[in-house]
């Protein structure tokens, strides 16, 4: 009876996660309001533009602070909790009158209600499968990514029938309704447990203070920040490098958003299952040496139209693949028992990945130094990908 209720809550957390990760994927739609607001707001695209690197941020922080809020109320109410102001916060952001609500409504907190979703429900599911957690989190995070996709032709329909204040009110109770539902089918993962074959010792089980004194922990954090910073500035200029670095019209230009949704799909599902079946530090040095071409695609090959679909594709495949690995990856370095907690602080190299690429390109005025930065912040993640190790397990603390 105890494994039938195991096995039943293992699947319906995993339905349950993959319906609020589709819900909360749906923030990703966020270009198509940009120029509505801006003129509702009369503002500039730009201003209107920079809620979405808060939102981001928000996320990110957010998602470092998921585990404590998971361990205080459970999974479940947290869920229900994040789905409640993520619906509150986009019927807000349908009413904001200037620009600064706007950044509260939309950057702050959708993006505190997105991020206290996305890594709990995650990391929640994947410690149910501890024997598939890439194959788990492939579907998890695809759902994420599936949830731009789908909910791209839901608010493109309101949009063109409804508006857009009424489209916000539609999708925040769309999504609302999506991640109650979800939640309500969640259970908290059982703690990893000691095989008979292993002791206590052995199993890795590390503390968020124990994993931050570990070298690997900064090593992992770089080469998560690497990718992110590499994948967020290309995939959200893909159109202007086009038609400003390789000078593309604007059409041929365009098309790199479907390309790069497609790649970006592909290395969650090609990279997570591969992550099940060889050591997942070769499968992130794979990633990241598709990055690297597609990176020197854009520095050293002649631009083309070819030479440009290459290189965000190989980009947006390494993005994708990573952050779906990435999970896995940190539980078998310390540990599936506070993987929300340590997965957490990494994550923030999403969030801060989001604003350098475009800081660099801002101070020294173009594609080509951020790229350079890219070039050889990939260069030191490919090394540290080849040469990690497992960190020493920590010494049992004295009663």
């Amino acid at each position: 009876m105890t494994t039938q209720l195991t096995s039943r809550s293992r699947y319906f957390t995993l339905l349950g996660t993959v319906i609020t990760q589709f819900a909360l994927g749906s923030v990703y739609t966020w270009s198509l309001f940009n120029s509505q607001l801006a003129g509702k707001l009369s503002e500039p695209v730009s201003r209107v533009a920079f809620s979405f690197g808060i939102m981001s941020l928000a996320l990110a922080v957010a998602s470092s602070m998921a585990g404590k809020m998971q361990e205080r109320f459970g999974v479940r109410n947290v869920t229900l909790g994040a789905g409640v102001l993520l619906g509150v916060s986009l019927l807000l952001t349908a009413h904001a009158t200037n620009i600064w609500l706007l950044y509260i409504f939309a950057g702050l907190l959708i993006g505190f209600a997105d991020g206290t979703g996305y890594l709990m429900t995650l990391s929640n599911c994947v410690k149910f499968f501890p024997e598939r957690k890439g194959l788990i989190s492939a579907c998890a995070i695809g759902a994420y990514g599936l949830g731009s996709l789908g909910f791209k032709f839901i608010n493109m329909y309101f949009l063109e029938h409804n508006g857009l204040e009424s489209t916000f009110d539609y999708w925040g109770i769309i999504a609302m309704v999506m991640v109650i539902i979800g939640g309500l089918m969640m259970k908290d993962a059982p703690k990893q447990q000691v095989s008979a074959t292993e002791s206590a010792a052995e199993v890795r089980d590390f503390s968020l203070s124990q994993s931050m004194k570990c070298p690997q922990f900064w090593m992992l954090a770089l080469v998560f920040l690497t990718v992110c910073m590499s994948g967020l500035y290309v995939i959200g200029v893909a159109k202007d490098i086009g038609q400003g670095y390789v000078h593309l019209s604007l059409d041929v230009a365009a098309s790199s958003v479907a390309i790069i949704a497609v790649a970006n799909l592909g290395g969650r599902l090609v990279l997570g299952v591969l992550s099940d079946k060889m050591a997942r530090t070769k499968v992130v040095a794979i990633s990241l040496a598709v990055c690297l071409i597609g990176v020197c695609a854009l520095l050293f090959a002649h631009q083309s139209q070819m030479s440009f679909y290459v290189a965000v594709a190989c980009i947006a495949f390494s993005f994708g693949g990573t952050i779906t690995v990435f999970p896995s990856l940190v539980s078998d370095f310390f540990g599936l028992n506070n993987l929300t907690k340590n997965y957490g602080i990494i994550y923030l190299g999403f969030g801060v990945g989001s604003f350098i690429g475009s800081i660099v390109a801002s101070i020294f005025g173009g594609f080509i130094a951020t790229f350079y930065l890219m070039f050889a912040l990939l260069i030191v993640s490919l090394i540290i990908a080849l040469t990690i190790k497992l960190p020493k397990l920590p010494q049992p603390s004295l009663a």
